[in-house]
């Protein structure tokens, strides 16, 4: 969630503009060039330490600035570098997203005593923040965030007087935040969250009455949320969520707050000039209260895990600037309401998912939606027809539903639909060819659609077709409201063999699921098009034929299903060239011949070709001869395998940008609980890791 080159602060920033242009005869002073190339000595370039970011300008890659450091060359021109333009000193280091893998070792940075900004973000150092720091007298931007540094927070941070922003965020820092913080008077942007911090609400806080920003999310503080903290006057953002605080909630802010899975139970006090209110994963109990209606500047309004109950209030359609409404995993009933066309102007996201709402999907919800999940409530009848003119819209969820329907084949006209999840509903009879240009994730399984699909089905499924294979795949952005940091979609999507919750969404992630449905005949050929493709499920129907040879043009393939069918022939010996194909499934169908012989068949388990008697090959090995004649089986229902699959969540994280299971398709048997990420940079600075997921 952070790091790029520019600094957030316009004082600092106005400095280094008009110092920027450095006349050529000012050199560098030797003892300063002797200190950065000390500093290049110390920390070296690891490619594994490389990390972008996200800032409002879009996704910037790293690259590694002090490989332009060179001895008997002017310091003041290196990368990173920026030296005042009438002394020659050096006023700002700024090795942000640099690929910088290690620790300091010396105090060579008090030897760079003019330093106005220092910027070591999004690197991979550890250790201790050295005590050489607190003599860097000048300093006005601090910014350490998202590496690995550990330890106690220095007491002698206290000590740089003129520090306007201070940002530690994202380290292994534990302990209290010093008392010692209460003499940074000059301090308006203080970031100390996804720590391992505790004790109280660091009351000395409450002297840095400049303060705008406070970010204390992620850690271990406990407590309360001093009633007095309305005492910082310029206080515009809070953001405590995902900690211990206890008590009750005191507003007074003026713009976003941010109070998220603590444990506050107490009454709300509101100010009329928020824009953003997020009070999911809490203790309030009851409906939603009336005076959010007064908030007529609410932008984002989060009120998801908040066990409330009863029907969604109407006030929410008072909310004319709301982009966001999350109401996700409560408890509400009753109907969408009608009066969200209110909205129609501004309301971009609407996540109601995991409730008791009953009724039908409104037709006139709002034309200028971009996402709808309305996914795990009790909905019914058809999916309306008046869905055609929401031109926007790219993600459309109403999985586990009793909508009963046919397929939306007029969908194909939305233009910017790319992901259309419609699993486990009552969606039923045959789909009809149709183009669809950018849909790249398409769910529908566990319906009753049935029928043939014929042989060019797929030719106009353009994205994913190419989604542009030589972009740089470090740089990829996630579905969402990802330019401003808000919201980014989840899925759940069968993976491997097994449900998985997506919590970001590559835009470059591609599935097909048509399984637990209906479909005979063959397997399109034209499935071979899809050469972007990396989960391909087409199990448990009654497709016969042979398997298409043309999946061997699937070059990104990592999961392939095709069990619980009628196929027969041989598996196409092109399927073992797919070098990413990890995870395969041939089980119970009539298949006979050498099953390929690539190294990915022969890590597979033996019940990937259970049930097919006819197959042989080195990748069948004596392990497997257990299972070429097995015993009679009771195969279970699909309503019970879906039974047993809830039992665990899963979470599938896009944590890398190589090929393969870089794409967002590393697993693990994690219980999780998503919420969007929203309101940590004011500035519109945005940096967020985009190696990662937080």
């Amino acid at each position: 969630m952070t790091a790029p080159e520019e600094d957030e602060h316009e004082h600092a920033a106005t400095t280094l503009i008009m110092h920027k242009q450095v006349p050529s005869t000012h050199l560098c002073h030797p003892e300063q060039r002797v200190a950065l190339l000390e500093i290049k000595k110390e920390l070296e370039i690891s490619e594994s330490s490389c990390q972008g970011y996200i800032n409002e300008n879009g996704i910037v890659s790293p690259y590694p600035k002090t490989e332009s450091w060179k001895n008997n060359t002017d310091c003041c021109y290196w990368d990173g570098i920026t030296c005042d333009a009438k002394t020659g000193k050096v006023i700002e280091l700024n090795l942000t997203s640099s690929c910088l893998y290690g620790r300091f070792h010396s105090n060579t940075l008090q030897n760079l005593g003019f330093l106005i900004v220092l910027d070591l973000s999004f690197n991979e150092l550890y250790g201790q923040i050295l005590p050489s720091v607190a003599k860097l007298s000048h300093l006005t931007s601090f910014d350490i965030s998202n590496n690995k540094f550990s330890g106690q927070i220095p007491y002698s941070i206290g000590n740089l007087s003129r520090l306007a922003a201070l940002d530690i965020s994202g380290n292994n820092f534990v302990g209290e935040i010093p008392s010692t913080f209460g003499r940074l008077n000059q301090l308006t942007y203080l970031r100390v969250g996804s720590n391992k911090l505790s004790g109280n609400f660091p009351i000395a806080i409450l002297n840095l009455t400049n303060l705008s920003v406070l970010s204390l999310y992620y850690n271990q503080f406990t407590g309360t949320l001093p009633p007095n903290i309305t005492s910082l006057p310029d206080l515009e953002y809070l953001y405590a969520d995902n900690n211990d605080f206890v008590g009750t909630l005191h507003y007074s802010l003026s713009t976003i707050p941010s109070v998220t899975n603590n444990q506050l139970d107490g009454p709300l006090l509101l100010p009329s000039k928020l824009l953003g209110l997020s009070l999911g994963s809490n203790r309030f109990r009851g409906p939603i209260p009336i005076s959010i209606s007064k908030l007529v500047n609410l932008q984002v309004l989060d009120m998801s895990h908040w066990n409330t109950q009863g029907h969604i209030p109407s006030l929410v359609c008072e909310l004319r600037s709301l982009i966001i409404l999350d109401l996700s995993v409560n408890d509400f009933n009753g109907s969408i309401p009608h009066c969200l066309q209110n909205l129609k102007k501004s309301l971009s996201y609407l996540n109601p998912r995991h409730n008791n709402l009953s009724g039908r999907l409104p037709g006139n919800v709002i034309e200028s939606l971009k996402s709808i999940d309305v996914g795990y409530n009790q909905l019914v009848g058809k999916l309306p027809r008046s869905l055609m003119n929401f031109s926007s819209l790219e993600v459309l969820n109403v999985e586990s539903n009793r909508i009963n329907d046919v397929f939306p084949l007029w969908l194909s006209s939305l233009q910017n639909l790319q992901i259309l999840i419609l699993r486990s509903n009552e969606f039923n009879g045959p789909i009809y060819q149709a183009s669809f240009s950018k849909l790249q994730i398409v769910d529908i399984s566990y319906n009753q659609f049935s029928g043939t699909l014929p042989s060019d089905y797929f030719v106009g499924w353009s994205a994913m077709s190419s989604l542009g294979t030589h972009k740089d795949q470090s740089a990829e952005k996630y579905m969402g409201d990802e330019s401003s940091g808000y919201y980014q979609d989840s899925i759940v999507l069968k993976n491997k063999g097994r449900e998985i919750e997506i919590v970001r969404i590559l835009k470059v992630l591609t599935a097909l699921d048509f399984s637990e449905n209906r479909f005979e005949g063959e397997i399109p050929e034209s499935v071979g098009l899809l050469k972007e493709l990396r989960s391909l499920s087409m199990s448990n129907n009654a497709f016969s034929g042979h398997i298409p040879s043309s999946m061997g043009n699937l070059t990104s393939l990592e999961s392939l299903d095709v069990s619980q069918n009628k196929l027969s022939g041989e598996i196409p010996q092109e399927l073992g060239t797919l070098s990413f194909l990890s995870y395969m499934n041939f089980s119970n169908n009539q298949l006979a011949g050498l099953v390929p012989g690539g190294t990915q068949f022969r890590t597979q388990s033996c019940s990937s070709f259970a049930n097919n008697s006819g197959l042989f090959g080195p990748a069948l090995d004596e392990a497997c001869s257990d299972i070429r004649n097995p015993p009679p089986q009771q195969y279970k229902t699909p309503e019970v395998e879906e039974k047993e699959e809830e039992m665990f969540s899963w979470i599938a994280a896009a944590i890398g940008f190589g090929p393969g299971i870089a794409f967002g398709l590393t697993i693990g048997y994690i219980l999780v609980s998503h919420k969007p990420e929203w309101f940590r940079n004011p500035f519109g600075r945005n940096k967020r890791r985009s190696t990662t997921t937080r």
